[in-house]
């Protein structure tokens, strides 16, 4: 097992990189292969698995890989949408995918449960956060949780019900350090940071055409950061695991290749203090005419 960090005030433990499932949505990983990612990620000592609702055959794969060693990691899902009969981000539909969630992973709870970037509006009514909370006392789940950015991150910092975030963090997408790292982390809040390979978008020699990643191209082309002989996975890597309030970094792929490759940079530490200050000034000395993304 490796070393591992305190997830807030939730009681759980997780490792610094976690393996995020979305790559196992569909055919393109057969299901063989499927099975030996997952049960190889738990191998190298990687205890925390993330999926979702939306992630395809991802929840059932966990549950059919790793059923047998469900005591061996933290399992972190998230919900609020897509329940057969049930409106989405109403209490039902969470109650709901709480319940699909815990049979499809054959498993009798999950530790951490997201809200998936939940409209503000509705977060604000409060039922989708009761709806988590009940599930919580009944035992189904560990803690409660909020995966997204902008507004609706800044309201669930805010309103005390929640025991862990998840959010984007990366090299090209800065707008959370500090200040929200800090208050994060004076609330007791585990935060595990999303897209922290800001999409790889340096392997990409025209603007790529999805949302996030276009922006995070732009952003890098416009910073000019000095690499200074690393590689940018393994830069990006390593500025984000170890920024303060960060408690996690989640990298999905369908190769155990990339991931031992992830997980070897991750082991080699903090950036040089001059570096990680420089990669902080390329993205300041722009931040006011950059917003946050979704």
């Amino acid at each position: 097992m490796m070393q591992t960090r305190a997830l807030g005030n939730t009681g759980l433990n997780v490792t610094p990189l976690g393996f995020g499932a979305m790559h196992l949505n569909d055919q393109r990983v057969s299901e063989a292969d499927a099975g030996r990612l997952l049960n190889q990620v738990l191998d190298l000592g990687v205890n925390l698995i993330d999926t979702a609702r939306g992630y395809g055959l991802s929840e059932e794969r966990i549950g059919r890989h790793l059923a047998k060693r469900r005591h061996e990691f933290v399992l972190s899902t998230k919900v609020g949408y897509g329940m057969a009969g049930v409106p989405d981000w109403t209490y039902a539909c969470i109650v709901a995918g709480v319940e699909a969630a815990l049979t499809r992973m054959r498993c009798d709870f999950l530790d951490i449960v997201h809200l998936h970037s939940c409209p503000l509006p509705i977060l604000q009514r409060g039922e989708v956060i009761s709806a988590l909370e009940d599930c919580k006392r009944g035992g189904k789940l560990r803690a409660v949780a909020y995966s997204g950015d902008n507004a609706e991150l800044d309201w669930s910092m805010a309103c005390g019900r929640f025991g862990v975030v998840q959010t984007s963090i990366n090299l090209c997408d800065q707008q959370s350090i500090p200040q929200r790292l800090q208050q994060l982390q004076a609330n007791g809040i585990g935060v595990i940071a999303k897209r922290p390979l800001a999409g790889a978008v340096w392997h990409s020699s025209q603007r790529p055409e999805a949302y996030c990643e276009s922006h995070y191209w732009e952003r890098w082309k416009t910073m000019n950061i000095e690499a200074q002989g690393l590689s940018w996975n393994e830069l990006a890597l390593r500025f984000c695991a170890y920024l303060p309030g960060v408690t996690s970094c989640i990298v999905g792929t369908g190769k155990i290749g990339h991931f031992k490759e992830n997980l070897a940079f991750l082991k080699l530490g903090p950036l040089d203090v001059g570096l990680q200050q420089h990669v902080l000034e390329c993205f300041a000395r722009h931040d006011d005419h950059w917003t946050g993304l979704i």
